[in-house]
C-alpha cells in the first residue's frame, strides 16, 4: 500500500447520506480529541489532509479518505459534553448506520488516550467490537505526554483495564515523535 497516495474523498453529516461501502475499509474511532486526525495524518505522510483542532467535537461527520483501493474512515469522536443533546443524537444515529450497513471493515482502529484509564464510553466501545465480531486494534495515542516508563506501565495497565486486554493488539502511538506509526503500517498493511 502507498501511504503517501492518499486523498480525502468525502463526508457524510447524515446518515441518510452514508452510500454503501465499494471496498475495504479502516475505520479510525474513539472520544473527542483522542487524536484520530493526527494519527491518520501521520500515517499518510500529510500534514493537513484531516483536520485537527485543539477543540473537542469539531470532527461532526464520518470522512473518508482513499489510499490505493483502500478507505479510511475517521469517525465523529463520542463523549464530548459540550455539543448540543441534539447534535448528540445526530452523531449516535450517524455511527450507528455507518456500523449496522453492509461495509467491509477490514480494521477497526479504536483511539486511546494512553495517559488515562478506559472511558465508560471507550469500554462499550470495544465490548461492541469484540460482540459484533469485528477486527480491531487498540492505539494508545499521546505517548509522548509521558515518560517512557509510564507508558510502559500504562500499556500493561490497559491489558487489564480492557475486556479481553490479554488477547487485544495494542500499539502505543505518539503523533510527535512518530512512535507507533511504521507497526500501524504494517498491521494495516497485512489486513489490507
Amino acid at each position: 500500500m502507498n501511504f503517501n497516495d492518499a486523498k480525502f474523498l468525502t463526508s457524510y453529516g447524515t446518515a441518510k447520506q452514508l452510500e454503501r461501502s465499494e471496498g475495504l475499509e479502516f475505520v479510525f474511532c474513539g472520544r473527542s480529541n483522542v487524536g484520530k486526525s493526527s494519527l491518520i495524518n501521520k500515517i499518510l505522510n500529510r500534514k493537513s489532509l484531516a483536520k485537527t483542532s485543539s477543540t473537542p467535537g469539531k470532527t461532526a461527520t464520518i470522512n473518508f479518505y482513499k489510499v490505493d483501493e483502500i478507505f479510511f474512515v475517521d469517525l465523529p469522536g463520542y463523549g464530548y459534553a459540550k455539543v448540543s443533546r441534539n447534535e448528540k443524537r445526530r452523531w449516535n444515529s450517524l455511527i450507528d448506520a455507518y456500523f449496522s450497513g453492509s461495509r467491509e471493515f477490514a480494521l477497526i482502529i479504536q483511539l486511546i488516550d494512553i495517559r488515562h484509564k478506559p472511558s465508560e464510553l471507550d469500554l462499550l466501545m470495544v465490548n461492541f467490537l469484540i460482540d459484533a465480531s469485528l477486527p480491531f486494534v487498540v492505539v494508545l495515542t499521546k505517548e509522548d505526554k509521558i515518560s517512557k516508563t509510564a507508558a510502559k506501565k500504562r500499556k500493561s495497565d490497559f491489558a487489564a483495564e480492557l475486556p479481553c486486554g490479554d488477547q487485544i493488539k495494542i500499539i502505543p502511538f505518539s503523533a510527535v515523535s512518530g512512535e507507533g506509526t511504521d507497526e500501524l503500517r504494517r498491521v494495516i498493511s497485512e489486513m489490507s
